[in-house]
């Protein structure tokens, strides 16, 4: 009996990848409306009516606070879309298929990184 590469995962697997995927979406969401909420509220930690001296450095804090706020939102809205992208694959039966070497990702590895789109032979080349 000759042995088959399979080619795509079956559908009952990538419900189960759909599944891990959809949580960890709704995660991933909680967490950028929180890095949001911090972002859009104004310094709420009751410094305003300190002294005048430490005015500078704390602003010089805030900013870089807000820029380290801004880059983890950013990456987390990336991680968001990657998801659901990821999803899309999932509804046109590509997800888990390495877009390199067209071979299927371990799916060890799509658990690991649900979103990945390279298998580790692909991603090793590329370093």
């Amino acid at each position: 009996m000759e042995k088959t590469t399979k080619t795509r995962y079956s559908d009952s697997e990538l419900q189960e990848f759909k599944t891990l995927i959809q949580e960890k979406l709704r995660m991933a969401r909680e967490e950028f409306l929180s890095l949001s909420n911090s972002l859009s509220s104004p310094n709420s930690n009751g410094t305003e009516d300190t002294s005048g001296t430490y005015k500078t450095l704390e602003d010089g804090s805030a900013t870089l606070e807000k820029e380290q706020l801004n880059q983890l939102a950013a990456r987390q809205k990336k991680f968001i879309d990657n998801l659901e992208n990821a999803l899309v694959r999932i509804e046109n039966k590509t997800y888990g298929i390495c877009r390199e070497t067209g071979k299927l990702i371990q799916k060890e590895r799509l658990m690991a990184v649900p979103h990945a789109t390279l298998s580790m032979e692909a991603k090793l080349k590329q370093a």
